[in-house]
Order: C-alpha cells, then sequence, then structure tokens
C-alpha cells in the first residue's frame, strides 16, 4: 500500500495505519464503508430515529441550549447525521448543528446542514456518536512464544507474520490490567491502549451533554484467547492483509476505555431504551389497514435484526455523560 514497505516487517499499529488512512488507503476510497460492509446505521433509519431520540433526551438534560451539537465522529458518508437531522423534531433540529467527522473527502450531496471535519470541535454541547469507530483505531497484537513471553506481531504487506520483541512499557501494563496472557504458546491479545487514548481525547472535545461509542466489544471476563483482528471485504469476512484492499479491524475491549462516570451497554439494550423493539403489530391491523400493517411488519423486523442477541444487539455502547445525569438511567 506504502511505497517501500512492501517487504518491511512492522508491528500490526503501524501496518494498519497506512493500509486504513495513508493516501490511497482503504478508508479513502469513494465507495466508504457501506460498500465493503453493513452497520447499524446502513441497517435501518431506525437506528438514526434512536439516536434523535437520545439527542432529544440530552437538549432536555441541557435546559434546551440555543445551539444543540450533534457530532458525527466517523461518519462514513454522513449517513448517521443525516438520518438524525430528518427524524429530530421540527423545533429540536433546527437549534441543532450537525458536524460528520472523517478524513475522506466530503461527499456530493451531502445535507447542507452538515459541516464536514477531519477532527472532533471542541467544546461540544451536546452529543457525540461514533458509530464502529473504535475498532478501526489501530492497535498492536500480541502473541505468547513458545517460553511463555508475549511478544509483539509484527507483519509484512502480504500479511506474513512472525514474533518481534517482548512487550513491555506502558504496553505490557495495559496487558496486565486488562487482558492478561496466561503462558500458553498462541494465545493472542489486541493491546488496546491507543484506543483508551483515541476515547479519552475525544470526550475532551464535549464540554457538555453525552459521548457515546458503539462497537464490537469485550469485557475482561469475555477476552477471546486468540484476539479478534479481521479483515473485511466487499461484504465478506476475509484474511486481514494489510495492503489497502480491506478494512481491518479489532474488536474494541470498551471496559478498558471507559472513563470514570461512563458504563458499557449491550445495543439491544440502550435501543429498547430508546424505544425501537422487533415487536410485531397486531394482527387486526391487517383487515383495518393492509398497507400500514406491511410498514410496521418490515420496521419490526428491522428492529429485530438490530436488537438481535447473537448479532447487532450485541454491540457494546459506551455511554459517557459529560456535566450531565445519564440519560439511560430513570
Amino acid at each position: 500500500m506504502t511505497a517501500g514497505t512492501g517487504d518491511q516487517w512492522r508491528g500490526w499499529r503501524a501496518a494498519a495505519r497506512d493500509a486504513l488512512y495513508a493516501p490511497g488507503g482503504f478508508y479513502r476510497r469513494a465507495e466508504g464503508p457501506a460498500g465493503h460492509f453493513r452497520t447499524s446505521v446502513h441497517a435501518s433509519p431506525l437506528f438514526a430515529g434512536a439516536v434523535a431520540r437520545l439527542l432529544c433526551r440530552v437538549d432536555e438534560a441541557l435546559g434546551r441550549p440555543a445551539v444543540l451539537d450533534f457530532v458525527d465522529m466517523a461518519a462514513g458518508r454522513g449517513e448517521l447525521a443525516g438520518g438524525v437531522l430528518t427524524a429530530l423534531p421540527a423545533d429540536v433540529a433546527a437549534r441543532t448543528r450537525a458536524y460528520a467527522v472523517e478524513i475522506a473527502e466530503r461527499p456530493a450531496g451531502l445535507d447542507h446542514r452538515i459541516e464536514w471535519l477531519a477532527e472532533p470541535p471542541r467544546g461540544t454541547t451536546g452529543l457525540l456518536f461514533a458509530n464502529e469507530w473504535l475498532d478501526n483505531v489501530p492497535v498492536e497484537v500480541a502473541e505468547v512464544d513458545a517460553a511463555g513471553v508475549a511478544r509483539r506481531v509484527l507483519v509484512r504487506e502480504d500479511g506474513t507474520e512472525r514474533l518481534g520483541e517482548p512487550v513491555d512499557g506502558a504496553a505490557a501494563r495495559w496487558l496486565e490490567r486488562w487482558w492478561p496472557l496466561p503462558g500458553e504458546e498462541g494465545l493472542r491479545a489486541e493491546i488496546g491502549l491507543p484506543r483508551d487514548e483515541a476515547w479519552a481525547a475525544t470526550v475532551a472535545t464535549v464540554g457538555r451533554g453525552l459521548a457515546v461509542t458503539v462497537d464490537y466489544a469485550h469485557t475482561a471476563a469475555t477476552r477471546p484467547p486468540f484476539g479478534t483482528l479481521t479483515g473485511f471485504r466487499g461484504g465478506r469476512e476475509t484474511t486481514p492483509v494489510p495492503d489497502g484492499s480491506c478494512d481491518l479491524t479489532a474488536h474494541v475491549a470498551l471496559d478498558a476505555c471507559a472513563l470514570p462516570g461512563g458504563r458499557v451497554l449491550p445495543q439491544h439494550e440502550a435501543l429498547r431504551a430508546l424505544g425501537v423493539t422487533g415487536a410485531r403489530p397486531p394482527l387486526t391491523l391487517a383487515s383495518t389497514d393492509p398497507a400500514g400493517y406491511v410498514r410496521a411488519l418490515a420496521r419490526a423486523g428491522e428492529a429485530a435484526e438490530l436488537t438481535a442477541v447473537g448479532g447487532l444487539g450485541d454491540f457494546g455502547w459506551l455511554v459517557q455523560p459529560v456535566a450531565i445525569p445519564d440519560p439511560f438511567r430513570e
């Protein structure tokens, strides 16, 4: 992907960073993430509607400020920001200042009300929402060698791996605290320290309001023994190869990312709290309003997909209030 790096051995963090974000990298492409995988945002407009209701809760907690901010972090092509503006009540939408934060160029035809930025604005008063962002913040991979030592995994552009130096310093301390590896050869972990730092820096841009990050996640009790690093191309999971041809992703240790006052909810719980359920419409509606029944049935199917245990409903929501009460607590 990057000139001169084809035979170079590098840690996964540097290799993935170039493959995803360097000029010509995966996330610089015109088709955007939706061309390769389907997120909750793409699955149904019900997701944007739920985020809009969350923004309204934040608005109330803030005392209905004259200007309410909505920041779509790692916005792809701005689909969530556009959907939220569409779903908001007119009076709230009139006060909402929407930002889409993404490294790619602004897509043609994006709603003119959405400001396109490369970094989140500072001093946000409102809601910052990051959907499937942290899983694409590159991290180092560690693997236990035959002597029981956790070593950094090195990789070439073609995906070939070998073990490098022992993990030490802050990375070793992170592993010990958040993902301790027993001395069994072949066990692997992704060292989530860069994600913790990225999330802390992003939350710091919020003056008052709420920051939420949503992602594939695991917690200390459920760390996978061989890690989760994988690739996606054209809607299918594939071998992770850091050449710019595919997405590179690894599940997020959201419990490690959480700052004081933050907590992790499963998506099915968060969305149900925001009014998204998979309940089927009453059958009587089919006889009184057949078209309405079909529409309601379709919405129920979409809601069921978003909240399905074993699917999208298992995503983690890290909810981080900033100088307001937690909008998910009654």
